[in-house]
């Protein structure tokens, strides 16, 4: 998994950056451009949760086949987009299914117990980072060469189905997935016993034992089960969590909105060292995420209190960006912003699995990715206002959310700490 998830980035990193460049080439005007690239976000935004919760019924399997193997197509179609048109339809299959980290998440979550699972989900997210971070390097040199953001799109296409066929060819016996419960139960206590007798039905899902059975069902009768489960997530007690999520999801856009001009005026630096800037930061952001495991033990694997002094820690990072007086003293807030975001998202994400339970995980990320996704389109909106009034308004605004999502986090510690007290409403 930490291989397609590598591969996933990497082909997708290849051709964002030049898609603006593409449309403004065929003759769109910037506010068609920014029309399209917001209606990829709203598809994301409406379809994170839809998808997730599929993932939930059918089996992790065959809704990441079908994510795959259909933005795959978009990519293709975006190889072939000679006018805008094409290029807007081409954008239409991979803002409702390119949820395949997602679902890769859910499956892990499925798959290992709830000590392990920072250390995977930050291991996945190393792996995945690593990807972004050489994948504009290729895409930027194979857009030199003739035709070269077609050929970039049907190599971004070709890596998809080559996914495809890894997904594929994954070890989905139950006997492999009994087999590694066993080895993990031999080394739990009763209650760890009872769980992995839970997450072992939660993994013939996964593999197909329940979702070929579902995969059947009427279409109607699968979207009526998406719905109850959606409604489930919105009756339950888990609002403090999303508004963490959304709060600090924020916080975090705002300091790297507008950062290259905000560099610019404040300390007279060029675009390209906001660049290197921006590369050194999702460099450390890969170590961070490779280090969770040594952090988790070092906090006995108390989510909630790391989740609490990472937040503090990114709040006054931002409040040192916002009050930096050299371009170094930004150095060193984006040098220690990178472990503390990276830290900040695992533990958020194993907060809501925890709490929520694993029993919807495919849901309750899709919850999440349509949380940020929020996010996303509204701090654009907030850092413009803000930045009419100063070049560090942006992140000064950030410091005050993410303050209002640490004191919620003190509110409701001792929901945090029963680890698993809120579940579900049930169906």
């Amino acid at each position: 998994l930490f291989l397609p998830s590598f591969q996933d980035l990497f082909g997708v990193s290849m051709v964002v950056p030049l898609m603006n460049l593409h449309i403004k080439s065929l003759g769109a005007s910037h506010t068609v451009a920014g029309i399209i690239g917001s209606l990829y976000g709203i598809m994301q935004l409406f379809s994170s949760t839809f998808v997730g919760c599929w993932s939930d019924i059918v089996g992790r399997r065959y809704s990441l086949l079908a994510c795959i193997l259909l933005s795959a197509l978009g990519y293709f179609l975006l190889g072939t987009s000679t006018t805008v048109f094409l290029f807007a339809i081409s954008r239409v299959p991979v803002g409702i299914f390119k949820h395949t980290l997602s679902i890769s998440k859910a499956l892990l979550s499925d798959l290992v117990s709830e000590r392990d699972r920072p250390l995977v989900m930050g291991r996945f997210n190393a792996a995945s980072s690593v990807g972004f971070i050489l994948g504009p390097v290729v895409g930027g040199y194979l857009a030199e060469l003739e035709d070269g953001f077609y050929q970039t799109s049907f190599i971004c296409a070709s890596i998809f189905l080559l996914n495809a066929g890894l997904v594929w060819m994954l070890p989905w016996s139950e006997e492999n997935t009994g087999n590694r419960e066993c080895q993990q139960g031999s080394k739990g206590t009763e209650s760890f016993s009872a769980k992995a007798n839970r997450d072992q039905r939660l993994k013939s899902a996964a593999n197909g034992a329940v979702g070929s059975d579902r995969l059947f069902e009427s279409p109607w009768m699968q979207v009526a089960t998406v719905l109850k489960r959606i409604k489930g997530i919105a009756c339950s007690d888990l609002w403090d969590i999303f508004l963490v999520r959304l709060l600090m999801s924020v916080a975090i856009l705002l300091y790297y909105s507008n950062f290259s001009l905000s560099l610019e005026e404040r300390f007279g630096v060029k675009p390209l060292f906001s660049g290197y800037l921006m590369s050194y930061s999702s460099a450390l952001g890969v170590l961070a995420g490779c280090l969770l495991g040594p952090i988790t033990r070092l906090y006995q694997h108390n989510t909630y209190r790391l989740l609490l002094h990472s937040s503090a820690l990114t709040c006054l990072l931002i409040l040192l960006y916002a009050s930096a007086l050299s371009i170094w003293m930004v150095v060193l807030s984006s040098t220690f912003l990178a472990f503390s975001t990276t830290i900040g998202r695992t533990c958020l994400l194993d907060l809501e699995l925890t709490i929520g339970g694993n029993e919807a995980s495919g849901t309750l990320l899709g919850v999440g990715q349509s949380v940020t996704s929020v996010g996303r389109i509204v701090a654009p909106l907030l850092a413009g206002i803000a930045q009419e009034f100063s070049p560090c308004g942006p992140p000064s605004l950030g410091v005050g959310l993410a303050l209002a999502a640490i004191l919620i986090m003190n509110t409701n510690k001792q929901k945090y700490c029963s680890h698993g007290n809120v579940k579900l409403k049930k169906q």
